[in-house]
């Protein structure tokens, strides 16, 4: 048995894969003591795939507190993870875009899986999932429910600014000038695609096309991302697991 953790900026993620297929998966909130909260997680993963800890053959730990994380065996980045988790996931991908809770990257993918360029934004929140919170607590509508509320809906407006400590001011104006909510959020979904492939590299968006992140589980951005590139994008059954699934694979290899 192997196991992979990716402790992030906003949640931790745990996989165990038998060599083949993925055994058992979990996921918490990073909170104040990251590696604290991993442990505890690759403790009740364990017990509910009925694994003891001396099973495990190898643990990777991958994302921003991977060099932490006392469990590890050994360390790799989240690029290298991400890459491998969605090459076993979808072997066709050449571009990976994965949107976390506070940072967002483009991995391109050569035919056999391997990365061959990357761009990273984790310099600001702008267009990540804290600054979709932002905008969720500001126009008071849950992010699960936002998806409901932009259906059917064709109107945007631009949003002149991307920067999550400004968004409230503007979604404010937005509102009190008489924008619908629909029409402020479908402007939303469309600058943070916009933001997004714009760190494409030279070779651009390169299908097929797979979204990972919590991010992802938000059908919003998914649809404007497509209506972005004009091409269809794929989510993974949990998009947020793909780079711990990847530390998991790199362990059993």
């Amino acid at each position: 048995m192997y196991c992979g953790v990716d402790i992030g900026s906003r949640s931790i993620e745990v996989v165990l894969f038998d060599g083949a297929q993925i055994i058992e998966t979990g996921i918490t909130d990073t909170g104040h003591k990251p590696c604290e909260n991993a442990e505890k997680l690759l403790v009740r993963v364990l017990a509910s795939a009925d694994v003891t800890r001396e099973e495990l053959k190898r643990t990777v730990a991958t994302g921003y507190g991977r060099n932490y994380f006392l469990g590890a065996d050994r360390t790799l980045s989240e690029i290298l993870c991400h890459a491998g988790g969605i090459a076993y996931l979808f072997p066709d991908a050449r571009t990976v875009i994965d949107i976390g809770g506070q940072d967002s990257k483009m991995i391109e993918l050569d035919t056999s899986g391997k990365p061959v360029d990357f761009s990273m934004n984790d310099r600001c929140a702008a267009g990540t999932g804290k600054f979709i919170e932002m905008i969720s607590n500001s126009l008071e509508v849950d992010v699960s429910q936002m998806h409901s509320v932009v259906k059917d809906h064709h109107d945007s407006v631009e949003i002149s600014t991307m920067c999550a400590v400004f968004a409230e001011s503007e979604m404010i104006g937005l509102l009190q000038s008489g924008t619908p909510i629909p029409t402020i959020l479908k402007g939303v979904f469309r600058s943070v695609a916009k933001r997004t492939l714009g760190m494409a590299g030279r070779n651009g968006i390169i299908p097929r096309v797979v979204f990972t992140g919590g991010v992802a589980m938000n059908r919003g951005v998914v649809e404007a991302i497509m209506e972005e590139t004009g091409l269809e994008v794929s989510v993974p059954p949990d998009p947020r697991i793909t780079g711990a699934l990847g530390a998991a694979i790199a362990a059993s290899r």
